[in-house]
């Protein structure tokens, strides 16, 4: 047999090790670099929507629920507390759009100014002109949306200020009323807490601790002085 097709042999029945242990070596490079672009995901990236959901859904329920607490200091009714909250959900869910409207509105305004500005100097400096717009089509697809940030501003607010309504509407003894309102608050700020440092990556137990003190103080401090002011007789 020629020596060529000796080698051909040989090298098909014992295969080279020096090649098998490259490929080896290959493929748990190829499976961290996976796992390490999944552990890069920037997650500041959902820090602007995610700071909008949480302060409204907090908003909505520390101040409902403060404005109760309130009422419920100083009446007894169930009917004053509840048209306290819902008085509450409704002015403040349009206290949030209009602000979060005007405030989006002003950053689209100096972003399509900016836009403007590099635009012309790129139709300036560059000869292709269809690069440049396509370029401006992508850039204003990017651009804020001052009516979606103002329905998401209200709407976190409502479903936050929904919880101490729920909890107060069906309870008539006063003291279960407001025991029920401090639980169900109490349970959705410690929720709230957890949902915002979860989705930003976060720590847990941090955030949720600072939502629900925060929370508490809140409530405190607007039943003791409503009692106060009530008591004094003014």
């Amino acid at each position: 047999m020629a020596p060529n097709s000796q080698a051909s042999v040989n090298g098909a029945k014992y295969p080279n090790p020096t090649m098998n242990n490259l490929d080896l070596e290959h493929q748990p490079t190829q499976d961290l670099n996976t796992s390490k672009d999944n552990d890069d995901f920037d997650y500041s990236k959902r820090s602007q929507w995610l700071r909008a959901a949480v302060l409204g859904a907090n908003d909505g329920l520390i101040s409902t629920a403060s404005l109760m607490m309130g009422v419920g200091a100083v009446k007894q009714d169930i009917k004053a507390m509840i048209l306290t909250g819902f008085a509450g959900l409704v002015a403040g869910a349009c206290s949030m759009a209009i602000g979060e409207f005007v405030s989006v509105y002003s950053q689209l305004d100096i972003e399509v100014a900016q836009m403007k500005r590099d635009n012309k100097n790129n139709k300036q400096n560059s000869p292709v002109v269809h690069v440049v717009g396509d370029e401006e089509g992508e850039e204003k697809e990017n651009l804020p949306n001052p009516l979606q940030a103002a329905a998401a501003s209200a709407l976190a607010f409502s479903v936050g200020a929904m919880v101490p309504l729920l909890a107060a509407s069906f309870i008539r003894e006063y003291g279960a009323r407001l025991g029920a309102v401090a639980a169900a608050v109490t349970l959705a700020l410690m929720v709230f807490g957890w949902l915002g440092a979860a989705l930003g990556k976060a720590p847990v137990l941090r955030s949720t601790i600072r939502v629900l003190v925060g929370g508490w103080m809140a409530m405190a401090i607007t039943f003791g002085l409503t009692k106060l002011i009530g008591s004094s007789g003014l």
